[in-house]
């Protein structure tokens, strides 16, 4: 059964930038997103990763994150840029895609534990 870790998250000022990580334990996955969930808000995708190494992002973060992959570390990664406050939320890690949309949670099987984002103004 695979197992997502991931660490990265913290608290900046707007403008800031962290790099989120998600480790993966188990049977490796070629598809893999970042999801984000803002406070009182349902969880959608921000950043996929698909096998032969094509990505896609939601508008809102286009230029500003950026996702990548370390097979050799079994690591994906999230590096957010230009950070802000709007940004703030729960960051998670999802893999093993079922097919649809990848924006939808439904869409994936494995989570991470999340790791929390916060950006002030």
């Amino acid at each position: 059964q695979v197992q997502l870790v991931e660490s990265g998250g913290g608290a900046v000022q707007t403008g800031g930038s962290l790099r989120l990580s998600c480790v993966v334990s188990g049977p490796p996955y070629y598809n893999m997103a970042w999801f984000r969930q803002a406070p009182g808000k349902e969880r959608v995708g921000v950043a996929v990763f698909f096998r032969g190494a094509s990505v896609s992002y939601a508008d809102s973060v286009k230029g500003r994150f950026t996702v990548s992959r370390d097979t050799a570390k079994s690591t994906l990664y999230l590096q957010v840029n230009s950070l802000r406050p709007e940004d703030t939320g729960l960051y998670y890690c999802a893999a093993d895609w079922l097919g649809g949309s990848w924006r939808r949670e439904t869409a994936w099987r494995s989570w991470s534990q999340g790791t929390q984002v916060t950006v002030s103004s």
